[in-house]
């Protein structure tokens, strides 16, 4: 009963956290994917020029290290506020670009960078602060978030654009944006005395970015989540084309979506209570690594639907489980005042991670014509990094720091 309970009495920045991480910019991926066939057609742009666009999001992976340490000084409340004026402005910058790429490039550059203060790396700092016993469960129910907008919003925007054409879609979600984020400042608890784990006082980044550095369980979740991000632009951009090519047809693809939703969704929660109840390096590395063995199965002869749909659940599983975890093990390693600060970093990494991986992709396909070698290069790397997460101990200092405040 505790541990529902603290869920329970936690419930106003728990619905804070996941309604902003649903509504903020995650839901970019999914307004695109609906939006874009109908701009690039209207506008006139070249499916290459766009694309173009998706070099970009290295520009967010530059800016979470930033965010992050803007959370952990000016809090969960002030540091959100950034982005939740800023995402229903850039919305309605790119319902005024007028079909101009340059214009539509320049607003995205601004949503990839300032509005990445409405991500995991902030948001989650208020399960942090605010439950301690089933912190697990807690970073599963928040990031339940994007997949909500995505599973129910993603249908209606794709029928709204179709309707009204993009550049009301963007209007529309302006006004939405608008709507939820002035909901979640409101819910978004003011005072550090509502927290129930202790903090600290802020000491300056001189300090605290040397304590990260020289922490060994920083280098070693740097170097996991690195490799455990490898396969992540095949995992979410790739897919049909992979299954395609293992003889899976047309229409059981669609099956194979199904499969990633769902291994996305029980992963979240199933690794959410375990970490919560068995120890979590070796929940880490179970969880992490399930989708190695996907990834080799995938690379062989054996394209029997049963096992493709096995794999590619395994996939969903691992991507699922991998926001709980990265979470959950920054705060179990490093002070509450800290936590956004090491995410940022950490986030980071994991997006340089798919980044390298999508060029790495791109380099085997136009030697190989197969995605055979991706497969087995990043499977490897999915287990090694699965492996380095077995070599966790948690600082005693740590534990105590993050403890619940005694009444």
């Amino acid at each position: 009963m505790r541990y529902l309970s603290e869920i329970a009495s936690a419930w106003r920045p728990l619905l804070a956290a996941g309604l902003g991480m649903g509504t903020g910019m995650s839901i970019a991926g999914t307004v695109t994917s609906a939006i874009a066939p109908t701009l690039v057609a209207d506008a006139g742009w070249s499916k290459a020029q766009f694309a173009m666009t998706g070099t970009l999001g290295l520009l967010t992976a530059l800016s979470m290290p930033f965010v992050g340490r803007l959370a952990d000084l000016l809090g969960v409340k002030l540091t959100a506020l950034i982005g939740i004026v800023a995402m229903p402005l850039t919305l309605l910058g790119f319902s005024l670009s007028g079909g101009s790429f340059t214009a539509y490039v320049a607003v995205f550059v601004l949503q990839s960078t300032i509005c990445v203060t409405t991500t995991a790396t902030v948001y989650t700092r208020l399960v942090v602060q605010h439950v301690a016993h089933a912190r697990g469960l807690a970073l599963a129910i928040v990031a339940c978030g994007p997949a909500l907008f995505s599973a129910i919003g993603g249908p209606l925007l794709n029928a709204f654009v179709e309707a009204q054409g993009w550049v009301a879609a963007y209007r529309a979600l302006a006004l939405f944006t608008a709507f939820t984020g002035i909901v979640t400042f409101l819910l978004i608890p003011g005072s550090r005395s509502h927290a129930t784990v202790a903090t600290g006082a802020r000491r300056p980044a001189r300090e605290d970015y040397p304590e990260i550095f020289r922490e060994p369980a920083f280098w070693i979740l740097l170097a996991s989540m690195y490799l455990c991000n490898l396969p992540l632009t095949l995992i979410l951009v790739q897919l049909k084309m992979l299954v395609l090519d293992n003889g899976i047809t047309p229409e059981g693809a669609s099956i194979m979506f199904t499969a990633l939703a769902a291994g996305m969704l029980l992963g979240r929660f199933i690794t959410g209570v375990a970490l919560d109840r068995l120890a979590p390096q070796l929940v880490s590395f179970v969880t992490l690594g399930l989708p190695g063995i996907g990834l080799f199965v995938l690379a062989t002869s054996w394209d029997s639907p049963a096992i493709i749909t096995a794999s590619v659940f395994s996939l969903g599983f691992a991507v699922g489980a991998e926001g709980d975890i990265l979470a959950f093990l920054v705060a179990r390693h490093f002070r509450p005042e800290i936590y956004s600060s090491v995410l940022g970093l950490l986030t980071a990494a994991c997006a340089l991670a798919a980044a390298s991986g999508a060029a790495f992709l791109s380099w085997s396909l136009a030697r190989t014509g197969s995605f055979d070698t991706f497969l087995v290069a990043a499977g490897t790397g999915v287990v090694t990094g699965s492996l380095l997460l077995l070599m966790l101990r948690r600082r005693p200092e740590a534990a105590l720091r993050g403890q619940p405040v005694a009444a």
